[in-house]
Protein backbone atom coordinates (compact mmCIF):
# COMPACT_ATOMS: atom_id res chain seq x y z
CA UNK A 1 0.00 0.00 0.00
CA UNK A 2 1.59 3.53 -0.42
CA UNK A 3 1.51 6.16 1.41
CA UNK A 4 -0.24 9.44 0.88
CA UNK A 5 2.91 11.30 0.44
CA UNK A 6 3.91 8.85 -2.07
CA UNK A 7 0.69 9.71 -3.47
CA UNK A 8 1.00 13.18 -3.68
CA UNK A 9 4.44 13.13 -5.05
CA UNK A 10 3.14 11.17 -7.96
CA UNK A 11 0.25 13.41 -8.54
CA UNK A 12 2.94 16.64 -8.27
CA UNK A 13 4.52 14.40 -11.55
CA UNK A 14 1.25 13.94 -13.57
CA UNK A 15 0.40 17.76 -13.03
CA UNK A 16 3.87 19.27 -14.39
CA UNK A 17 3.79 16.56 -17.20
CA UNK A 18 0.89 18.03 -18.17
CA UNK A 19 1.82 21.74 -17.74
CA UNK A 20 5.23 20.67 -19.98
CA UNK A 21 3.03 19.02 -22.62
CA UNK A 22 0.25 21.67 -23.18
CA UNK A 23 3.20 24.53 -22.81
CA UNK A 24 5.36 22.89 -25.36
CA UNK A 25 8.29 21.98 -23.32
CA UNK A 26 8.38 18.44 -24.48
CA UNK A 27 8.27 17.15 -27.58
CA UNK A 28 8.80 13.37 -27.96
CA UNK A 29 8.20 11.66 -31.21
CA UNK A 30 3.64 10.57 -30.88
CA UNK A 31 3.56 14.86 -31.45
CA UNK A 32 5.82 14.85 -34.56
CA UNK A 33 3.75 11.79 -35.64
CA UNK A 34 0.43 13.65 -34.87
CA UNK A 35 1.53 16.61 -36.71
CA UNK A 36 2.65 14.99 -39.65
CA UNK A 37 -0.55 13.20 -40.62
CA UNK A 38 -1.44 10.63 -42.84
CA UNK A 39 1.66 9.57 -44.63
CA UNK A 40 1.71 10.72 -48.48
CA UNK A 41 0.53 7.28 -50.14
CA UNK A 42 -2.64 7.76 -48.54
CA UNK A 43 -3.79 10.87 -49.81
CA UNK A 44 -2.89 10.50 -53.16
CA UNK A 45 -6.25 9.84 -55.64
CA UNK A 46 -5.55 7.07 -58.46
CA UNK A 47 -7.36 7.34 -61.50
CA UNK A 48 -9.96 4.10 -60.95
CA UNK A 49 -11.63 3.11 -63.84
CA UNK A 50 -15.18 1.47 -64.06
CA UNK A 51 -16.30 -0.32 -66.68
CA UNK A 52 -20.24 -2.16 -66.39
CA UNK A 53 -20.41 -1.56 -69.86
CA UNK A 54 -20.99 -5.65 -70.26
CA UNK A 55 -24.54 -5.80 -68.32
CA UNK A 56 -27.32 -6.35 -70.17
CA UNK A 57 -30.11 -5.22 -70.00
CA UNK A 58 -28.66 -1.46 -69.08
CA UNK A 59 -29.01 -0.57 -65.17
CA UNK A 60 -27.94 1.74 -62.75
CA UNK A 61 -24.96 1.95 -60.04
CA UNK A 62 -22.85 3.49 -57.52
CA UNK A 63 -19.53 3.58 -55.26
CA UNK A 64 -21.23 4.98 -52.04
CA UNK A 65 -19.64 8.56 -51.18
CA UNK A 66 -17.95 9.02 -54.48
CA UNK A 67 -20.54 8.30 -57.40
CA UNK A 68 -24.10 9.79 -57.11
CA UNK A 69 -26.12 7.64 -55.28
CA UNK A 70 -28.36 4.83 -56.58
CA UNK A 71 -31.49 4.93 -54.35
CA UNK A 72 -33.93 7.12 -55.47
CA UNK A 73 -37.92 7.79 -55.55
CA UNK A 74 -37.57 7.59 -59.29
CA UNK A 75 -34.36 5.63 -61.19
CA UNK A 76 -35.32 7.40 -64.50
CA UNK A 77 -34.29 10.66 -63.05
CA UNK A 78 -31.34 9.53 -60.90
CA UNK A 79 -28.36 11.12 -61.44
CA UNK A 80 -26.70 7.74 -60.76
CA UNK A 81 -24.62 6.25 -63.37
CA UNK A 82 -25.55 3.87 -65.92
CA UNK A 83 -24.10 0.89 -66.64
CA UNK A 84 -24.21 2.02 -70.40
CA UNK A 85 -20.77 3.77 -70.23
CA UNK A 86 -17.25 3.54 -68.17
CA UNK A 87 -16.50 6.19 -65.73
CA UNK A 88 -13.18 6.89 -64.36
CA UNK A 89 -13.42 7.91 -60.61
CA UNK A 90 -10.29 9.56 -58.49
CA UNK A 91 -10.51 7.20 -55.46
CA UNK A 92 -7.92 7.50 -52.47
CA UNK A 93 -6.14 4.11 -51.56
CA UNK A 94 -9.40 2.51 -48.88
CA UNK A 95 -11.69 -0.19 -49.44
CA UNK A 96 -15.13 0.75 -51.19
CA UNK A 97 -18.05 -1.14 -52.83
CA UNK A 98 -19.01 -1.26 -55.98
CA UNK A 99 -23.72 -1.24 -55.78
CA UNK A 100 -25.96 -1.85 -58.47
CA UNK A 101 -29.42 -2.64 -57.95
CA UNK A 102 -29.00 -6.96 -58.21
CA UNK A 103 -25.28 -7.33 -57.02
CA UNK A 104 -22.79 -5.32 -54.95
CA UNK A 105 -19.47 -5.96 -53.79
CA UNK A 106 -16.20 -4.68 -51.92
CA UNK A 107 -13.06 -4.08 -53.87
CA UNK A 108 -9.91 -2.30 -52.21
CA UNK A 109 -7.86 0.16 -54.06
CA UNK A 110 -3.99 -0.10 -52.72
CA UNK A 111 -1.72 2.33 -51.95
CA UNK A 112 0.15 1.75 -55.58
CA UNK A 113 -3.54 2.26 -57.27
CA UNK A 114 -4.16 -1.15 -58.29
CA UNK A 115 -7.35 -3.07 -57.31
CA UNK A 116 -8.27 -6.09 -55.08
CA UNK A 117 -11.02 -7.70 -54.56
CA UNK A 118 -12.54 -11.14 -53.25
CA UNK A 119 -11.32 -14.43 -55.82
CA UNK A 120 -14.41 -15.52 -55.21
CA UNK A 121 -15.94 -12.76 -57.84
CA UNK A 122 -13.72 -13.71 -60.49
CA UNK A 123 -16.55 -15.22 -62.28
CA UNK A 124 -18.31 -11.88 -62.15
CA UNK A 125 -15.80 -9.36 -61.98
CA UNK A 126 -12.13 -8.54 -63.87
CA UNK A 127 -9.13 -5.94 -62.99
CA UNK A 128 -7.29 -7.65 -60.19
CA UNK A 129 -4.24 -5.66 -59.70
CA UNK A 130 -5.12 -2.93 -62.50
CA UNK A 131 -6.63 0.03 -62.60
CA UNK A 132 -10.06 -1.29 -64.35
CA UNK A 133 -12.52 -2.60 -62.88
CA UNK A 134 -14.75 -4.80 -64.86
CA UNK A 135 -18.37 -5.79 -63.82
CA UNK A 136 -19.67 -8.70 -65.97
CA UNK A 137 -22.64 -9.92 -64.28
CA UNK A 138 -26.02 -8.21 -62.80
CA UNK A 139 -26.05 -11.10 -60.12
CA UNK A 140 -23.66 -13.38 -58.36
CA UNK A 141 -22.90 -16.97 -59.22
CA UNK A 142 -23.88 -19.32 -56.43
CA UNK A 143 -21.10 -20.18 -54.38
CA UNK A 144 -20.90 -24.02 -55.76
CA UNK A 145 -19.44 -22.00 -58.90
CA UNK A 146 -21.86 -23.19 -61.08
CA UNK A 147 -23.55 -20.38 -63.51
CA UNK A 148 -27.16 -19.69 -62.72
CA UNK A 149 -29.83 -21.07 -65.13
CA UNK A 150 -30.48 -16.56 -65.77
CA UNK A 151 -27.15 -16.79 -67.31
CA UNK A 152 -28.56 -18.69 -69.95
CA UNK A 153 -29.59 -22.20 -71.03
CA UNK A 154 -32.08 -23.84 -73.19
CA UNK A 155 -35.07 -22.74 -71.01
CA UNK A 156 -33.98 -19.26 -70.53
CA UNK A 157 -31.65 -18.26 -73.85
CA UNK A 158 -28.45 -19.01 -75.69
CA UNK A 159 -26.66 -16.67 -73.12
CA UNK A 160 -26.23 -14.05 -75.21
CA UNK A 161 -27.80 -10.59 -73.64
CA UNK A 162 -28.83 -11.88 -70.34
CA UNK A 163 -25.94 -10.94 -68.41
Amino acid sequence: MRSSSHKAFAGRQVFFWIVAVTCGLVLGPSERLLAAGPPPAYGKEHTITIDPTPLVPQSWWQVPGVTPPLWVLDPETSDAYRTTETRELKLKPGQYKFISFTFDFPFTVSLDGKLEYSKSLDQCVEGRGTQTLVVRCKRTYPHGGQRDAYYGNSEVGDGTGTR
